[in-house]
C-alpha cells in the first residue's frame, strides 16, 4: 500500500485522473494498520422496485473525487488524523443472496480483525444484515442507528425472508442488534399495513417517523438519539432515501416528504459522540441520479462519518 497520507490535490492532479477509489485514496488488499477501510457491496438482487444500486459504490467513488480532506465545521483533516484505504468491492454473487451474504460477512470480518472500522458502500439495504453478522461476532449485539424512509422490519417480501425490506427483522431474530438501544428515524409514505410502524415498538425498537421529527424538532431528535444509544457500541446505517427525492432522486424506492441534504449532513455530524463500530450507506441508484447529486450527497455523508472518526482519534 502507498505511504501517501493525503488524497491527491486537484491543484496538481485533475480530479478526473486516477479515480476508482474513494477520494482517490490508496487502494489496499488488507486492512492491516488502518484506522478505517472502505469497501463496496455492489448487490441489488434484493431490491423490490428499481434495480441498479449495484452500480452505487462506483458512482459514489467517482464523484468523491470532488471531496477535499478538511472538514471546516468539525475542524479536522481526516487524513492527518486517520490512516485509511479503499479495499475495492466484495465479490458478490448477482442473483444469489446467501453466497453474497457470506462474501460480505467475510470481507467485513477481515476488516474488523485488523481493528479497522468498516465503511461499506451499497448496494441495496439487504447487505446490512451480513455486515451486522460480522460486527456481532466481534462485539456482540450492537445498537443500531438507522436513517431511512422505510423501517425494513418486514417478516417477508414476496414470500421471501431475505430482501431489502427485511434485514432488521432478521438482525433482531439473530441477536445481532440490541433493540432496547436502537433507533430508526425518518420513516414515511403510504403503507400496506397501517400498523407497520407499531411493529418496531413490539420488537423493542424506537421508531420516529418523519412527521414526528418535524413536530419535535432536530434538537430534540438529536437528544433522543444520544440518550437512546448512550455509550453502547453502535452501527450507523444510512439509506439515501431518508433524503427527499428532490435532493436525492437516484434511489430505488423514493418517498416524498423527506429531509434536505443539509439536514441529513447535520444529523450525522450531530451524533459524533456515539461509540460507532461500523457504517454503511445504501440504495444509491445512478441510473436515476441526475447530475450525480445523489452520489455526491452519499460521498459527503461518508466524509462526515470519516470526520467523526478523525475527531475521536484526535481525542485519544
Amino acid at each position: 500500500m502507498s505511504n501517501t497520507k493525503q488524497p491527491a490535490s486537484a491543484l496538481s492532479s485533475p480530479r478526473f485522473c486516477n479515480m476508482g477509489t474513494f477520494m482517490r485514496m490508496p487502494k489496499s488488499e488488507t486492512a492491516e494498520g488502518l484506522d478505517f477501510a472502505i469497501a463496496g457491496a455492489p448487490f441489488d438482487t434484493a431490491s423490490s422496485f428499481r434495480s441498479g444500486s449495484r452500480f452505487g459504490p462506483n458512482a459514489i467513488r467517482n464523484i468523491s473525487a470532488m471531496m477535499k480532506p478538511n472538514n471546516v465545521l468539525l475542524q479536522v483533516n481526516i487524513m492527518d488524523s486517520l490512516k485509511g484505504a479503499d479495499m475495492g468491492d466484495f465479490n458478490v454473487t448477482p442473483g444469489y443472496i446467501h453466497p453474497t451474504y457470506d462474501a460480505i460477512e467475510a470481507g467485513v470480518t477481515s476488516i474488523l480483525e485488523k481493528n479497522a472500522t468498516p465503511i461499506i458502500l451499497g448496494g441495496d439495504h439487504s447487505i446490512t444484515l451480513a455486515e451486522l453478522r460480522a460486527v456481532a461476532k466481534k462485539y456482540g449485539p450492537v445498537s443500531l442507528v438507522h436513517f431511512d424512509s422505510h423501517s425494513d422490519l418486514c417478516d417477508e417480501v414476496f414470500g421471501q425472508k431475505y430482501n431489502h425490506g427485511t434485514p432488521f427483522r432478521r438482525a433482531i431474530e439473530e441477536g445481532l442488534i440490541d433493540p432496547a438501544h436502537s433507533i430508526q428515524i425518518g420513516m414515511r409514505g403510504s403503507l400496506y399495513d397501517p400498523d407497520e410502524h407499531k411493529l418496531a415498538a413490539q420488537l423493542g425498537m424506537l421508531l420516529i417517523p418523519a412527521h414526528k421529527v418535524r413536530e419535535m424538532g432536530f434538537d430534540a431528535l438529536i437528544h433522543t438519539i444520544l440518550e437512546r444509544v448512550g455509550d453502547t457500541k453502535c452501527f450507523l446505517t444510512f439509506d439515501i432515501d431518508f433524503v427527499d427525492p428532490a435532493y436525492a432522486p437516484g434511489t430505488g424506492t423514493p418517498e416524498v416528504g423527506g429531509f434536505t441534504s443539509y439536514e441529513s449532513l447535520n444529523l450525522v455530524r450531530s451524533i459524533k459522540d456515539l461509540n460507532f463500530v461500523g457504517f454503511d450507506i445504501v440504495e444509491v441508484l445512478p441510473a436515476y441520479d441526475h447530475g450525480e447529486i445523489t452520489a455526491y450527497l452519499a460521498a459527503n455523508i461518508v466524509f462526515e462519518y470519516l470526520s467523526i472518526l478523525a475527531v475521536k482519534k484526535e481525542k485519544q
